[in-house]
Formats: C-alpha cells, structure tokens, sequence
C-alpha cells in the first residue's frame, strides 16, 4: 500500500500508468487467499503471491524511466511485511528476491549512472539488508513472547490462559452447530508422596512424562492443557458424555505409563462431563461437572463422570 501511494504521488513526474501493474498485485494476493484454505501448503502461496507484488512493484520502477534508481528504495517496503507471514528462511529468500530485483532495475534503467555513482544501488540494497535483519529478532521475540503466554514452561502443554480463549472459540462454535464438547478433568493421585520421597525435580521429571504419555496417547485433535500443579485437562469437541468418558479412560491409561522409577506408580483420578448435543457448549458450566465429577472419583474408584447442560440438569454419578 505504501509502495503504491508513493507511484501514485509521483505520478506528475514519472506519468501515472506506472502504478496500474499495482493492480495486478491485489489480484495475485487475493488468488492466494483464496487458494490457501484448500492448498497442502499455504505459505508457499502467500510466499508467491509476495514474490509475484515485488516483482511488479520492480517493473512498475522499471516504467519510471529515468527516475527508476531513485524510485529502487520503494523494493524495501514489501521485506518489511516478510516477518509477519513467514519464517526466518523465508524473510531471507524474500530479502535475496528484492536485492535481486533491485539489482535488474538499476542495470536496465541506468547502467551508466550506478556505474558512476554506487551508492545509487549500494543505499537501497543496504535499506533491504537491514529490514531483513531487524525484523529477523522481532520475529523471534514475538514467537517466543506468544508461546510464553500459551504454553506452560515445564511441560509445553497448553495453559489455562490458552484454554480460556480456546473455550471461547468452541463456545461460539457450539452456539452454531450444537454438537456436543466434552471436558476431561485429570488430577495425578497422590502427586505429593512423589515430591516428599524423591525431590521436586522428580517431580517435575513425571510432569513431563505425563505430558508427553498425553501427547503419544490421544488423538491430535483431543487439546491437552495443564491447568497447573499436577492438574491436567482434555478439551474434546464434538464428544458426547460415552465419547468423553472413553478419552478419559484412555488418559488414565496412558498416564499409567508415565516413569518414575521403581517406588512410585504413577495414577490419575478423572473426572468427565459433556454438553448434551442440540444444546448450546458453556465451559464452565460443564467444568463445573467435570469437577464435581474429579471430587467424586478421588473419593472412589479413581473415575467418575456427570452429563452437563447449560441448566441446572445433571446426569447420574458413576464412580
């Protein structure tokens, strides 16, 4: 956008069909927003469609004339937007293509005058480097920054802030489909028997197995947080409360598996609720029952589950 309005300011002195090829970008970014739902690999068409904008923002430089090296700096603009969409590799290829482009534009508009004077090609290519590099740490940052809100440090599970905005989504999804979603509730059996006997950085070590059994033991779409302690949840949308209770059996199982070596077993107790289809999902009533459900199980065999609706109707207690 910037690119254009600066062809559309010039456009007294260098005449104003240079900024018509603009209109060929928008129509190659609107091809790839419109191939990206459907393609295996959707950044490679973002990452064309970015390619395919320089390119033409180049030519429409190159139409310039003879004011085309004076115009070479308006190539940055596109790097700059590289670090929003792609990783470091690409904000390097993209940074390499505009470099390039500049190069082939400087050359064919005006050899004979960046061979007199470089730094009519050396500055923009430095303004190009530059971007590339400065944004390279901002995307860092904000990767980490964003993964620091969401993901529990010890375990890289989800947290509960990750699952309080996750519980939204799913809510407002359930207001329009309303098939049902179901809450696994997970409490390790006597987690502090783990810490007094063998230290705490055992305990954080059977943290990370049981994330990890998690993570191997259920299925990919079956979202998996840690509420924090030895506190874990299972978020299953679309499951019904027979659906529900089956992962939450699975769960169990698979955090028998976790290691602790020979003195301690690790177990779970678990508690199960779902909305019932045709109604409307709201977390924290359902959480509610899984909690009132954990409550149970740790008082018996270890798994108790209740049927949650948006009123006050509950279903029979197993335990």
């Amino acid at each position: 956008m910037v690119a254009a309005l600066a062809l559309l300011a010039a456009g007294p002195w260098t005449g104003w069909w240079t900024f018509l090829p603009l209109l060929v970008a928008a129509a190659a970014f609107r091809l790839a927003d419109a191939r990206t739902d459907r393609a295996s690999h959707p950044e490679y068409w973002m990452f064309g469609a970015w390619a395919a904008v320089e390119a033409i923002i180049a030519a429409s430089v190159a139409l310039t004339g003879d004011t085309a090296v004076s115009l070479l700096v308006l190539l940055a603009i596109p790097v700059a937007t590289l670090s929003a969409r792609f990783s470091m590799h690409g904000i390097w290829a993209g940074g390499a293509i505009a470099v390039a482009l500049m190069i082939a534009v400087a050359l064919s508009a005006d050899a004979g005058g960046v061979a007199a004077d470089p730094l009519l090609l050396i500055a923009p290519i430095g303004v190009v480097v530059a971007g590339a590099g400065l944004s390279t740490p901002l995307m860092t940052s904000d990767v980490e920054h964003r993964d620091q809100a969401i993901l529990d440090p010890l375990t890289n599970l989800l947290n509960r802030r990750s699952l309080r905005a996750r519980a939204r989504e799913i809510e407002h999804q359930s207001a329009l489909t309303r098939e049902p979603v179901g809450v696994v509730y997970l409490d390790l059996d006597k987690f502090k028997r783990v810490n007094d006997s063998l230290g705490h950085e055992a305990g954080d070590a059977v943290l990370v197995d049981v994330a990890y059994q998690l993570r191997s033991g259920l299925r990919a779409y079956d979202l998996i947080y840690r509420l924090g302690g030895d506190e874990f949840l299972v978020l299953v949308p679309g499951a019904d409360i027979a659906h529900a209770c089956r992962v939450g059996r699975d769960a169990r199982a698979v955090i028998g598996q976790a290691s602790t070596g020979p003195r301690v077993a690790v177990t779970a107790s678990c508690g199960v609720s779902a909305s019932v289809e045709g109604e409307p999902f709201d977390f924290d009533a359902v959480f509610a029952h899984a909690d009132r459900a954990l409550y149970n199980a740790k008082k018996g065999e270890g798994f108790a589950w209740e049927e949650g609706t948006n009123v006050e109707r509950f279903g029979a207690v197993a335990t």
